[in-house]
């Protein structure tokens, strides 16, 4: 589901795989020098509410605490659950610009004996391309941090992100810590994750595929670890244990086979003194075909399968999540996982698997506060990509679990909602803020399409927008001269098109498309009077194609073979007849006077090489165009592209927008992501770019956000920005 998140992979360098291991206060890192500014003038950062919308991989309720949670996420952080409030915390938005493969959150562990401290393994990527993972260590909770940078690289979003946890605090000793790594085997910590070693001992070999120790789980004083690179055969140990800390043996008598490949989780029932594993033929989410959930009795070495359902036929599927209850032995939810032909469920024991129910036959949802969860249908689903799953120590009937979009909770093992405020993992494509009418902002992000947001604190009412549904957006833009006229590209149920006639509230598809649209849905672009659309192709593999025209609101298209292939169509604001797009692959500035039908360069010379370099035209004037070229800073054109200037006053800028005037000003308030000294963050100008401000703070930084940037034309201040992985923030002067 999250195949938008991949394309960020590029945006900076990350540290070298052999880098030294160093231990550093986390908001003395990197760019923070001591000479950046601060924020001026005082800004307060929220979420735009929608309501989770990406993958809870990983659920860990505190076991000497009553109703303290943590959450950790693929690309958005980790959380901490307040019971009292009933809402997620986020932990990690200090991680700043320079850091923003650490917003993918590898494993999570908490310490029994002491409840202040917090673990988090953080990297998302174990590509060649990605930085080196790292530990956070928190004494209170994950309000503050310490780090320590590791010499190999974390996966929170590769595949098998659902499995774990692969990070644990050893049950004989506090100040010991096990990280369980998918290409270097175990490491292990002596000072509470201040340094590391691997560990010699640790049988499994060093593997390629990506997988390694699949999850560390404390069974009595003993350890075991899961391991995901086997093949399912008799003589491929994929669970290994050690009693005293030092000596790794093989688990004896495990099972083998297709469904028993991978060992995904597991969880302990000390009660019964049983061991629960589940297991699938790939780690998942997706890709998963078989499965089994299997039961070992550490002190005989018997196992028992005590699997549900075996798959069969078309209903295939591997099993994910598994919890125990802490109060009653015997009691045990898993989860299916990959199975769509039934949909997926949990599956609960009372009576240690003899026996199982399936709590989807006669759950009853209420996602009211949470609307875009129907998915365009009449009701929910009960979910997919079900591998977290909790059952809470402190009350028996109290279970969540984790989807690729959202995290469902219950009270009563039959009526479940949303357990999901204050957690926000959108990533964000586009963001519009309309100068009239009901809303403020529209979205179109990865994964959930289009929402029109009546309010920014509470969950869009129409939900996704439909007719079509989308996936994920790829474009949407709003006739500058015409607010009521709305366009949207994206990959969809019926279409890949949409325009809407109300602002954004009501869509219906193209009557056609071309058929590039089918694997090639790109951006999108109206023209001021909504008479004209210019649509981009781009494929996913990043193969680009020429762009088509349509003057009849999509009912028939001509391919424009004049415009740059790939590139982002810009309407003027002012002029209905003229049309942008930015070359970046030879840093050329086109042009068209004649609504779209053909396009001549203008400026060259600029900055090439960069898809992600984005070409705006400033609100209410013609011609007047600002070019956003990331570390080769700032242009702007007053002249329709024939040239350009450099903005001095930054050296670097990702994204740029535009927002209503500062008071007795009479040009928009400028936003920005970029670099005016030595740090990335988010800037306001209201003087047409000569001066700025920083209007975030370190605490507010969310990773990489250099994708849209928007302010608000009807509120001075206001600014909409695009997350990748931490949803649509919106800051506001106070």
């Amino acid at each position: 589901m999250h195949a938008s998140r991949l394309s960020r992979r590029a945006v900076l360098a990350g540290t070298a795989a052999g880098a030294a291991l160093t231990t550093v206060p986390l908001l003395q890192s990197r760019a923070h020098a001591a000479e950046v500014t601060t924020a001026t003038p005082s800004y307060r950062w929220r979420n735009a509410t929608i309501g989770g919308t990406g993958f809870v991989t990983g659920v860990l309720f505190h076991p000497s605490v009553r109703g303290l949670a943590y959450a950790r996420t693929d690309i958005g952080g980790a959380y901490r659950w307040d019971d009292r409030t009933a809402r997620w915390t986020p932990l990690t938005d200090q991680l700043g610009w320079d850091d923003w493969n650490l917003l993918g959150v590898e494993a999570l562990a908490v310490d029994p004996a002491h409840p202040d401290r917090l673990y988090l393994a953080v990297g998302t990527y174990a590509q060649s391309w990605a930085g080196n993972g790292a530990i956070l260590r928190s004494v209170d909770r994950g309000a503050t941090w310490t780090r320590t940078d590791l010499a190999v690289k974390l996966g929170g979003n590769e595949d098998g992100r659902g499995a774990g946890e692969r990070l644990l605090v050893d049950p004989r000793d506090s100040d010991t810590l096990w990280l369980g790594t998918r290409h270097d085997g175990l490491l292990k910590s002596a000072d509470r994750g201040a340094t590391w070693a691997a560990v010699s001992g640790f049988p499994a070999a060093a593997s390629a595929t990506g997988q390694g120790v699949t999850f560390l789980v404390a069974v009595g004083r003993a350890v075991y670890a899961g391991w995901g690179d086997g093949d399912g055969s008799a003589t491929a140990a994929n669970l290994y244990r050690t009693t005293d800390g030092t000596t790794w043996e093989g688990v004896p008598g495990q099972p083998t086979g297709t469904s028993a490949k991978v060992p995904i989780r597991a969880a302990y029932d000390r009660h019964a003194r049983e061991l629960y594993v589940t297991y699938a033929d790939a780690p998942g989410p997706n890709g998963q075909s078989a499965g089994s959930v299997h039961r070992l009795a550490p002190a005989t070495g018997r196992w028992t399968d005590v699997t549900p359902v075996q798959p069969g036929g078309s209903d295939s599927f591997g099993y994910g999540g598994v919890a125990v209850d802490a109060r009653r032995a015997g009691t045990v939810v898993v989860s299916t996982n990959n199975r769509w032909a039934a949909v997926d469920t949990l599956y609960r024991t009372t009576d240690g698997g003899l026996t199982w129910t399936s709590l989807k036959d006669s759950a009853v949802f209420d996602v009211s506060e949470t609307p875009f969860l129907k998915w365009g249908a009449d009701e929910p689903k009960f979910g997919w990509w079900i591998q977290a799953v909790a059952v809470d120590p402190y009350d028996s009937k109290h279970v969540v679990y984790g989807t690729g979009a959202t995290l469902y909770g219950t009270r009563d093992l039959t009526h479940w909602a949303p357990q999901i405020r204050g957690l926000e993992e959108t990533s964000v494509i586009r963001l519009i803020s309309p100068p009239v009418g009901e809303a403020h902002l529209i979205s179109a992000s990865g994964d959930i399409g289009v929402m029109y947001h009546e309010r920014l604190t509470a969950s869009p009412s129409r939900g996704m927008a439909t007719n079509p549904v989308f996936g994920s957006a790829t474009g949407i833009a709003q006739a500058a001269g015409r607010p009521a006229y709305v366009v949207r590209t994206g990959w969809g149920d019926n279409g890949n098109g949409a325009y809407s006639g109300d602002g954004g509230r009501t869509w219906a598809p193209f009557a056609a498309q071309p058929s590039l649209a089918h694997d090639a849905p790109g951006p999108i672009a109206t023209s001021a009077d909504g008479g004209t659309l210019l649509w981009s192709f781009v494929h996913w593999d990043g193969t680009k194609y020429a762009a088509h025209r349509s003057a009849d609101n999509g009912a028939t298209w001509s391919e424009v073979s004049s415009f740059p292939k790939g590139a982002t169509p810009v309407a003027d604001p002012a002029d209905p007849t003229l049309f942008y797009a930015y070359d970046t692959d030879t840093g050329t500035l086109y042009a068209s006077t004649d609504s779209g039908l053909s396009f001549t360069a203008r400026a060259g010379g600029l900055p090439a090489g960069d898809s992600q370099f984005q070409l705006v035209a400033a609100p209410g004037r013609t011609g007047d165009l600002w070019l956003s070229v990331k570390w080769n800073g700032l242009y702007r054109s007053v002249d329709g592209g024939a040239s350009f200037s450099k903005v001095a006053s930054c050296w670097a800028s990702y994204t740029l927008g535009f927002g209503r005037p500062a008071p007795g000003a009479d040009y928009p308030a400028i936003y920005q992501v970029g670099s005016t000294e030595t740090i990335t963050a988010v800037y306001r100008s209201d003087d047409e770019a000569n001066t700025w401000v920083r209007i975030n703070d370190d605490r507010h930084q969310w990773g990489w956000t250099g994708q849209c940037i928007t302010g608000d034309p009807r509120v001075y201040g206001r600014v909409y920005l695009a997350t990748n992985g931490r949803g649509i923030q919106y800051g506001e002067q106070i």
